[in-house]
């Protein structure tokens, strides 16, 4: 089945309201944490503050969200996601009102941190919906079942290139005040659809059929879950780094659409895996994309301008979503059947701890020394990349055959 006829398959069997929802539905995640960044960071002129508060937000996030997907697993996504999004709207809209009225840094890092707390993590839960949408497909599942991954993969990276940049476009515009308003709108409307859409009724009650209880934390989902980390260092401390050097340029609204360029090769990236032969394991695909990775960020710790920061990071997304598709394609086949949800918000909730850590560490780093110090965090989490992947290739290429071995067995 080639690439093109795998997603029409794929978007024939969801539907095109699916699709729809399902990525605007994740676009008020990848808002809100650049957006308390510019919104807090704004409001007490502390790079270290925003930094902290969109941590905040990212940490809660990271903690809140393996809890929910735990939840869905055995109840299902949609009264799930339904309570989350109302919450997480209303939410917004209340940090949005306390930095209106001069409050300490504390009260709005906690808030920015409640706030994480309950927004859904869309794409991690449509991730899981895949596999029961293509359980009809026969022999074609275990190819369609790649092409989802690479889709969702792309569609995060393009969630990440559109919310930054509708960010961007209205700071500079109104404020990021409007901003983090519009990312409250769209999680209300899109996040509630998510909810309702009819393939949420396909998820939930199969943990303990489908061996829900088994043991999750093994030592290759360990590793997984420290790659995750990586990558969220990665975005945390570029996204600091970024708006730290158009600061310093006097052009702050520009963060969010310099740090959407990272999207755009990622996304381009992403649709094209699904191209790749079988044969090539994702384990050596998260080897070679990290390796990327590291050749790319070099020249972060040199650019000292917006046109050299554009480029930059324009070629380094195209190492980003690869990685991103095979630590969560393996993730999928590495725990049990009924406890997919749990595992993919636990990726989802390493990567937000990364990103806090990223944006913490980051933006101390350039508070003191400007925006190459916040650069060389970036560096720093694709060579830790590297090392995971080199020390994880044996043990996951022998997992992965031994469940591909076992589905078979059960299809036949």
């Amino acid at each position: 089945m080639s690439p093109l006829a795998s997603y029409r398959r794929l978007f024939d069997l969801a539907g095109p309201l699916y699709v729809v929802v399902a990525f605007l539905g994740r676009l008020p995640l990848s808002m809100s944490q650049i957006g308390t960044m510019l919104l807090v960071s704004t409001a007490t002129g502390s790079y270290g503050a925003g930094g902290l508060a969109a941590g905040a937000l990212a940490v809660a996030n990271a903690i809140g969200s393996p809890v929910a997907g735990e939840l869905a697993d055995r109840v299902g996504q949609r009264p799930l996601v339904l309570v989350q999004s109302v919450l997480g709207a209303l939410g917004l809209v209340a940090l949005v009102t306390l930095t209106g009225t001069d409050a300490a840094d504390g009260s709005l890092i906690a808030t920015a941190g409640l706030v994480g707390l309950v927004l859904p993590q869309v794409g991690p839960l449509a991730r899981v919906r895949w596999r029961p949408i293509t359980r009809d497909t026969g022999h074609r599942q275990p190819r369609l079942m790649d092409a989802a991954f690479s889709y969702e993969g792309a569609a995060d990276e393009a969630s990440f290139v559109l919310g930054p940049a509708l960010v961007g476009v209205v700071v500079v515009l109104a404020s990021p005040s409007g901003a983090m308003l519009l990312a409250a709108a769209l999680l209300a409307v899109f996040g509630c659809a998510f909810a309702a859409h009819p393939t949420a009724r396909l998820t939930g009650g199969t943990a303990g059929a489908l061996g829900g209880d088994g043991r999750i934390l093994t030592a290759i989902f360990v590793g997984l879950l420290l790659a995750q980390g990586c990558l969220g260092l990665f975005f945390g401390s570029i996204q600091t780094g970024t708006t730290a050097l158009t600061t310093e340029v006097g052009r702050p609204g520009l963060a969010g659409i310099i740090h959407a360029c990272l999207g755009v090769g990622s996304v381009l990236a992403g649709l094209a895996t699904v191209a790749i032969s079988e044969r090539v394991g994702h384990e050596r695909r998260v080897l070679v994309s990290a390796s990327a990775l590291v050749l790319l960020s070099l020249p972060l710790l040199l650019v000292d301008s917006v046109a050299g920061l554009i480029v930059t990071v324009l070629l380094l997304g195209f190492g980003v979503a690869p990685y991103m598709i095979g630590v969560f394609s393996i993730g999928e086949r590495a725990v049990p059947a009924g406890r997919v949800g749990l595992a993919m918000t636990l990726l989802a909730g390493a990567t937000g701890i990364g990103y806090a850590v990223g944006s913490t560490v980051a933006g101390r780093l350039a508070d003191l020394h400007g925006h190459p110090a916040a650069f060389a965090v970036t560096v720093s989490a694709t060579v830790l990349a590297v090392a995971l992947a080199t020390l994880g290739q044996r043990p996951v290429r022998r997992m992965l055959a031994e469940v591909t071995l076992a589905r078979a067995d059960a299809a036949g």
